[in-house]
Formats: structure tokens, sequence, C-alpha cells
């Protein structure tokens, strides 16, 4: 029988790949949003996200609530040592919300060139700082014997954070292109084509790039798959799918491009899983100091009731999120944005 606590873990992950692959397109499409041409692109690019974009969110609110009932002590490590970056995040998730609202209630130039700016913004700090936070999970954080952070925020910018930041920005910006590429008509469609191509070829350095850091000098990540060679698999998947985004974009398939880009996602959120158990946070300055899923998590009995909760929960919002895109399927037209 399976842990409780593994078997949270795998469920957090579960619903944060979710996230990251559905929120990543539309905080992609914002990253490209100001490079379209005329207002009208714009406009369709908005309304390519409009339908879904709120929903896709709701599985980041899912795994920080997750995270919060099973294992507190990570949660309070997490938002605590990582407080600024996540907070910058969320603001700039809350002005790209409001955008949507407030873009065309006014037809001034300068109202939508500031709720445009609001959008742009607010779709690529958190697709840099969501990539920062996962490079410091990667290399691990000095904890105290409290289990808080013990650093400064410049502390958290270091060089891998940094280019796992960048990773994380590419394939947002990478899943974003594919989503438009497959979603508008004429010139746009051919842009985006553009876009997909260049962030495919960002994405692909960047993450040969932090692979070789993490080979070359962060020994602890390769634990698991030393101990559990067929976990190698993982990374493999990784780069074959990278691959086949590449080849999909160069032979104009849309539709496998996005669907190569978003597995891709999912097997490096795998690999990032693999590599990490059992831990949550590791203590780089006190191993003895480190949170995982077996010291930091709640009670058996209130895993085992978040658990009975989230086999309710999980799949309405799973069955929402496929009748949204299933009702919105096919090309976009400008609508009101």
């Amino acid at each position: 029988m399976i842990e409780l606590q593994v078997a949270w873990f795998f469920l957090i992950g579960v619903v944060l790949t979710v996230y990251v692959v559905l929120d990543g397109f539309d905080l992609g499409v914002g990253i490209w949003y100001p490079f379209a041409r005329r207002d009208e692109e714009r406009r369709t690019l908005l309304a390519s996200v409009g339908p879904v974009w709120d929903g896709n969110e709701v599985w980041l609110l899912t795994g920080g609530g997750a995270l919060f009932a099973a294992f507190p002590p990570v949660y309070a490590a997490v938002f605590s040592g990582l407080y600024l970056p996540l907070m910058l995040a969320l603001f700039a998730l809350i002005a790209r919300a409001v955008s949507f609202e407030f873009r065309g209630k006014e037809d001034a130039p300068a109202w939508r060139k500031a709720w445009d700016a609001a959008f742009t913004l607010g779709s690529m700090l958190p697709a840099f700082l969501l990539g920062v936070v996962a490079g410091n999970l990667l290399q691990g954080l000095p904890l105290d014997a409290r289990g808080d952070y013990a650093g400064g925020f410049l502390d958290l910018l270091h060089p891998f954070a940094l280019v796992v930041g960048g990773l994380g920005f590419a394939l947002f910006a990478q899943q974003g292109a594919c989503w438009a590429w497959r979603k508008t008509e004429g010139e746009l469609t051919d842009q985006a084509r553009g876009w997909a191509f260049l962030s495919w070829g960002a994405a692909t350095l960047l993450f040969v790039a932090a692979t070789i850091w993490v080979l070359a000098g962060l020994p602890h990540l390769r634990e698991n798959f030393l101990a559990l060679p067929v976990l190698w698999v993982l990374p493999a998947a990784a780069l074959v799918l990278a691959a086949l985004t590449g080849w999909a974009v160069l032979a104009d398939h849309p539709g496998r491009a996005f669907l190569f880009s978003s597995l891709t996602i999912v097997s490096l959120m795998a690999t990032f899983g693999a590599s990490v158990f059992p831990h949550f946070v590791r203590a780089s300055n006190d191993p003895r100091l480190s949170l995982t899923a077996y010291n930091s998590s709640s009670s058996d009995l209130t895993l085992e009731v978040m658990l009975a909760i989230a086999g309710l929960g999980v799949p309405v919002v799973a069955g929402y999120t496929i009748w949204v895109y299933r009702k919105f399927r096919g090309k976009v037209r400008v609508g009101h944005y």
C-alpha cells in the first residue's frame, strides 16, 4: 500500500503539473502579446485565452491549498523563504486578471496601452519567477533549526536559479506560441509559428544547459536516478519530446507541436519530482534540517480526510476544465477584448 505521504507528494505534483501545462500557454500568449502588429491581432490573442485562463489558475489554488493542508511546515517555509518572488508573481497575476476585464472598457489608446502593459508584465513575471522558485528548490535553501529560510532575496538569484527561470520562461513562451498558432488565422498564425520556433530553440538550449549543470554540480539531484535507474526514462523522454516539438514546428503541424510541447512540460515536471523526492525543501546548509514528505506532513487522519475530499473535488475541477475546452474548441474570432 502506498504511504499517505507519498500519495500526497504525487497528488500535489500532478495538480501543479496540470497548472503549468494549462496556465503555461495563456501566460505564454501574454509573453508574445506585445509582438502582435495590430490591435485586432492583440484582441485575437486575448480572445484565444479569454474563456479558459481563470479556470487554468484554479489548479494553482488547488495545489497551494493541498500543500497547506497536507504539509503545513513546507507551506510555511516556501512562502516565507520565497516570499518576495512568490508575492511578485501573485501581484503580477492579479494585474493580468484585471487587464482582461478593463482593457475593453474604454477606446482611448492610452487606456488600452496601460492595460496591455499590465497584461504583458503580468504574464512575463510569473513565467520567469516560477522558474526561479523551481531552481531554488532544486539546488536547496539554507534553513535554520525551525525550518525557516535563513538567507536574503539576492541569495535566491544565483546563476542556476536564473538558468531554470529562463527555461521556465522559454517553455511558457513555447507553449503560448503553439497555442496561438493553432487557435488563430491569417498572418497572426504565421507569426505565431515563428514565435514557436524561436522559443523552442531557446528552451532547448536552456534545457541542455540546466542538464549539464545538474550532472556536473548538483549530485544530490542524481541520487534517486542512481538508486532506481528506470527513472532515467523521464529526462530522456523530455529530450525526445523537445525534439518532436521542434519537428512539428518545422513540419507545420500546430496541433502536434502543442501536444509535444505539453508533454515536454509533463516529463520535465516528472523529472523534477523524481529528482527532489522525498524532499520538498532541501536544506543546503545541513541536510538534517530538510523538509520532506515524511517529517513535515499533517497527521494520518488529516491526510486521509483530505484525500477523500480531493477524490471528490479534483474530478469536478477536471470535468469542468474538459467541458470548457470542448465548448470553446476551434479557431477564435475577435471579440470585445
